[in-house]
């Protein structure tokens, strides 16, 4: 009796739960329920290859470096027209940022680097015009600051010393001539003439010579400046025409900067220029382009600029480097987008822009001027869109931008289809494999022997020919069949 009652109660749990597992949903045998998420019971249509390849699958499986095949559900199947969809999830993990397409004035900086140099046009020399000796030095240092009309130097000649005896003569005989030796006074006065001429030529002023014969003759600076370059030393011999000084005046200066080649059609003559030294961080110096160079330096594909600017205080010395930036562009308002939004791939160039409802797509667009932060848009968007700035190259992963550009335009994306054979491995070149198979039922190929591409050459690295297998292959392009699968038939 204890085992019959027993037996009564096992029966009766087993109906209760049955009962029970019925009324939860009424689940035929042969009945399979559609897959769906965990949060919204969305319909799963398919997985696809998470590298963005031509792939599909009916089930999970995982790509040949070990990666899941990715669930679409009804409602996020992709076309070329809807882009890709992300997540709102995905957005906010990835730093997916979009902005809108709008107007603004792109004022570009052109940059450039150069060295300080002394202006050409306020360098003097001073180079005696007779042969002499320097018997003194007033200016006897490199680099002594001078001012205009300074002693620099007194030297003694001969030559100086007899032109000025002859002009005394002269000038006195001609003073001391009769009025009856009309004749003689005017060849006196003739000679004194060409006496203050030659003494004249030699930088001896008329006044230094009627004052009486001098022993010696003192050179003065012609200009305030710097002394740069100094050869005279006191009781040296110097010969006519030798340079002893070499004076720069300073308070104006020359940058010589080097811009590049594609920069220098947004350079203009008269601009502005912003020019900073290392030796003065804190400071900036402003000045104007005064010259373009007409030449192109071959070797650094690069055009000599001059820039006219103040040196006050003597701040910025020559063969110093500097780094300038020019005003260019303009005050017109254009169509731009940030400088980060455009994908540029080297043949065209690409913003992804938000479609809406989550969905982003590629645009091809054509630019124009380039700022520092942002890019003129000719073609392509319009404004008021939103296009991607930040997180792009992500989105553009996702979407596969080779096969959604190819679909611009109108251009019709056929929907990759995987198939499935047996056959055997006949040879691996390594690009490629050649495989005997048997018939292909969805393609409708008969038993064959053809060439695949493998989509990773590790997929046959260890698969011997000779070896039956089953793989699984798709068409990447026309008369391309690319493997994704392949195991070993035991």
């Amino acid at each position: 009796m204890k085992q019959l009652a027993i037996v009564v109660v096992v029966a009766s749990l087993t109906a209760l739960a049955g009962y029970w597992l019925g009324s939860q949903g009424k689940v035929s045998h042969g009945d399979t329920p559609p897959a769906a998420d965990a949060t919204g019971g969305k319909k799963l249509l398919y997985y696809r290859n998470p590298m963005g390849l031509p792939d599909t699958s009916p089930v999970p499986k995982k790509d040949p470096m070990g990666m899941d095949y990715l669930p679409v559900y009804a409602g996020e199947d992709e076309t070329p027209d809807s882009g890709v969809k992300v997540s709102a999830e995905k957005v906010q993990k990835s730093g997916v940022k979009s902005v809108v397409v709008a107007r603004r004035v792109i004022d570009r900086a052109v940059r450039a680097a150069g060295r300080i140099d002394v202006d050409e046009r306020r360098v003097f020399t001073v180079a005696p015009k007779f042969e002499g000796w320097i018997e003194r030095l007033h200016v006897n240092v490199t680099g002594q600051p001078v001012a205009r009309g300074q002693p620099l130097f007194e030297a003694y000649s001969p030559e100086l010393v007899s032109a000025q005896r002859e002009y005394a003569i002269a000038a006195k005989a001609a003073a001391e001539a009769t009025p009856e030796s009309s004749d003689s006074r005017n060849a006196m006065q003739q000679l004194a003439e060409a006496s203050l001429a030659r003494l004249a030529n030699w930088n001896v002023d008329a006044e230094s010579a009627k004052n009486g014969v001098s022993r010696t003759l003192t050179f003065r600076s012609p200009a305030a400046g710097v002394v740069t370059e100094k050869k005279a030393v006191q009781g040296m011999r110097f010969m006519p025409g030798e340079v002893l000084y070499q004076i720069a005046d300073l308070s104006s200066v020359w940058m010589l900067a080097e811009v590049p080649e594609q920069d220098i059609a947004q350079v203009k003559s008269g601009g502005k220029a912003t020019l900073r030294v290392d030796a003065y961080p804190e400071k900036s110096f402003e000045g104007r382009v005064a010259y373009i160079y007409p030449t192109l330096n071959a070797q650094t594909r690069t055009v000599p600029v001059r820039i006219e600017l103040a040196n006050p205080g003597g701040l910025l010395k020559p063969a110093m480097y500097a780094q300038v930036e020019f005003e260019a562009g303009g005050a017109r308002s254009v169509l731009a987008v940030p400088a980060s939004a455009v994908i540029d791939s080297g043949t065209r160039k690409v913003v992804v822009a938000e479609l809406g409802e989550g969905r982003f797509g590629p645009r091809e667009v054509k630019t124009g001027a380039r700022g520092d932060a942002f890019i003129e848009i000719v073609e392509g968007v319009k404004e008021g869109e939103r296009v991607v700035a930040a997180g792009n190259f992500l989105i553009d992963s996702e979407s596969n931008l080779k096969a959604a550009l190819g679909g611009l335009g109108g251009m019709e994306q056929p929907k990759a289809v995987g198939h499935q054979a047996v056959g055997k491995l006949d040879a691996n070149d390594g690009a490629t494999v050649t495989i005997s198979h048997e018939p292909v039922a969805s393609l409708k190929w008969p038993k064959m022997t053809m060439e695949f591409v493998p989509a990773n050459a590790a997929l046959f690295a260890d698969i011997k020919p000779g070896t039956p297998i089953s793989f699984e292959f798709v068409e990447r392009k026309p008369g391309e069949w690319v493997v994704t699968k392949v195991e070993r038939i035991h």
